[in-house]
């Protein structure tokens, strides 16, 4: 065998070392280049809308400037702090499961900020594990008006369900299948979408303002602030409470150690039986508030495999012909 000279050997790992560079890199790029495709796609699919493409309806409220930096700062992949432009993020049913149902996903945060990953991203995930196409509504916070922190939002809520209506046929959505859920303060405003659809709440757009911003149905999960001037602390249901016959059915979901807000779902249940409309309430002993779906060792946490129940029992899961 010859042996190689020190320069040789010099030489030979000399090359060894640019290739392994050079493999490095290859892979590198190959690698950047696929999440880049991974991202482009997941844009694509997940396409976002901004509701207001005109602006803002006449008489909204802004932030204080020197709040806005603050506000921003303080945001996460889990919350968003600030919303000047209200959207909402597609998720499409896969072609496979989809059903025809569509869905308006409202995250909690107290009207100050977006539970957005938690109460929102996942429950769009998790609906379209079943069929249902679902939309995230990047609603107007920080709260704008004290008196009245539902009603910016409730005109982004009112706006999304129409704009949904309006895409029924390009997004694969039944537009008499089309409902809309939230959690804690997106729980309230959930509620005063389902009730409040014929309030007008600003000024036509274009034709998407010429449909009905009736949910076919509502899923108040936590709900708060259902109480008199906002509170959850008494057995008792404030003015904005109004359930009548044409309330849209309704599914929910809380627990008893919430405050008072398992005792006013158990009164809202009072007035749905009251008007003959179907509804169905689901109040846990404990589990307390703002757990979304994510897994634990307590019943409530199973509170959307119920949910899924109820929808299927009430023909939304069905798949229906063309």
């Amino acid at each position: 065998m010859k042996l190689l000279d020190v320069d040789q050997t010099q030489n030979l790992l000399s090359i060894r070392v640019t290739m392994k560079k050079i493999s490095f890199h290859v892979i590198s790029a190959i690698t950047l280049s696929f999440t880049l495709m991974t991202l482009t796609v997941l844009a694509a699919e997940r396409p976002v809308i901004n509701i207001w493409p005109k602006g803002l309806p006449a008489g909204a409220k802004p932030v204080d400037p020197s709040r806005i930096a603050t506000l921003k700062a303080k945001e996460t992949d889990e919350r968003i702090s600030y919303v000047a432009e209200p959207t909402l993020t597609l998720y499409r049913a896969p072609s496979e499961k989809a059903n025809g149902c569509g869905i308006i996903v409202c995250p909690g945060g107290a009207y100050n900020i977006l539970a957005w990953k938690k109460e929102g991203l996942e429950l769009a995930e998790w609906f379209n594990s079943i069929g249902v196409t679902a939309a995230v509504l990047k609603y107007r916070v920080p709260r704008r008006d004290p008196k009245r922190p539902h009603w910016e939002p409730l005109q982004d809520a009112q706006r999304a369900i129409r704009i949904m209506r309006s895409k029924a046929k390009s997004w694969g959505v039944d537009p008499e299948r089309i409902g809309i859920l939230g959690f804690s303060a997106g729980g309230h405003l959930t509620f005063v979408a389902g009730t409040h659809y014929n309030e007008k709440t600003y000024d036509r757009v274009d034709e998407v303002d010429d449909l009905s911003a009736r949910p076919d149905f509502m899923c108040p999960i936590y709900a708060a602030y259902l109480g008199d001037k906002y509170k959850d602390n008494r057995a008792e249901l404030g003015s904005l409470v109004q359930i009548t016959k044409d309330t849209p059915s309704t599914f929910m979901a809380v627990t008893l150690d919430d405050k008072y807000r398992g005792v006013q779902a158990g009164l809202m249940l009072a007035e749905f039986k009251k008007a003959g409309v179907p509804a169905e309430a689901h109040i846990y002993s404990s589990g307390g508030h703002g757990y979304g779906i994510r897994p634990s060792n307590r019943p409530i946490s199973t509170w959307h495999h119920r949910l899924e129940d109820w929808m299927q029992a009430s023909g939304l899961l069905e798949k229906r012909s063309e």
